[in-house]
């Protein structure tokens, strides 16, 4: 079991909680998701969408959603929480990103890549994740991507872990001059790769997409947005609608620490 395999499989709970600590994260996307995905019943896959929130909530809204993911326990969840939820998934797959060989080509309306990015060290294998997930979308179809942001580990650390910087000075080099972090036994988080801003658009268009949108999902509230997740209805709304707005604007994607592409495959 390779190293973020165990990393999630260990923590599954966690996993789905981590949305509910972070809702400007998930309302964002959310929102993005609902200005360009194709209409319900649209087939959408979910490739490593862990327990579901994505996948289950777009089945909510009548979308055919298929999750896929590394981790048996994830998927364990997922199929729990969908239930609790009064949903069916349209399937439930454990696979992995670099190899989509069970599906079918051009044969998804939409593909969520929201979370593989986060953990392929080597270009190589970005653009081969995103190869597949073009290749099992539908001509004109739509693909979302996220990522985490070069300097998320940094400010995450200036938040809570200060001496983290002074302690780990090859790591944090690492980091900023690389996008590669490397875990150890010290580390919150496992292998990662955290991208510049400046290298999203090129490398999903290296796959053959067309760029719609480039959104830093935290925006305006990353790293402040215990307050703001305290609020309810049309005050925490009118947040969303400022952090999706502003997270448009290229000057705060680097202050956010993660990054949602949204493109289209070609006709």
């Amino acid at each position: 079991m390779s190293k973020v395999q165990q990393f999630y499989d260990k923590g599954p709970e966690y996993e789905w909680n981590r949305l509910e600590r972070h809702r400007m994260e998930f309302a964002v996307t959310m929102r993005a998701l609902a200005d360009y995905l194709p209409t319900p019943p649209a087939t959408v896959l979910d490739i490593g969408g862990g327990p579901g929130r994505y996948s289950i909530t777009l089945a909510q809204q009548g979308y055919r959603t298929t999750l896929l993911d590394l981790t048996p326990n994830l998927l364990s969840l997922a199929r729990v929480k969908a239930e609790e939820a009064g949903v069916e998934l349209a399937g439930i797959i454990q696979g992995n990103a670099l190899d989509l060989a069970p599906l079918a080509d051009a044969s998804f309306d939409a593909v969520l890549l929201m979370g593989p990015l986060y953990h392929l060290l080597d270009e190589a294998d970005r653009l081969q994740a995103i190869r597949e997930s073009v290749r099992v979308l539908k001509p004109g179809g739509i693909l979302a991507a996220s990522f985490i942001s070069r300097y998320a580990s940094f400010r995450d650390s200036a938040d809570g872990y200060p001496m983290w910087l002074v302690n780990h000075r090859e790591s944090a080099e690492r980091i900023l001059t690389t996008g590669i972090h490397v875990a150890d036994e010290m580390s919150g988080f496992t292998d990662a790769y955290f991208i510049h801003p400046t290298e999203v658009c090129p490398l999903m268009e290296a796959a053959g997409l067309e760029s719609l949108d480039l959104i830093g999902v935290e925006a305006l509230v990353d790293q402040c947005e215990e307050d703001v997740n305290q609020l309810t209805g049309e005050a925490f709304e009118a947040w969303v609608d400022l952090s999706y707005r502003a997270g448009k604007d290229p000057c705060l994607h680097g202050a956010s620490s993660h990054l949602l592409w949204v493109g289209r495959r070609a006709v």
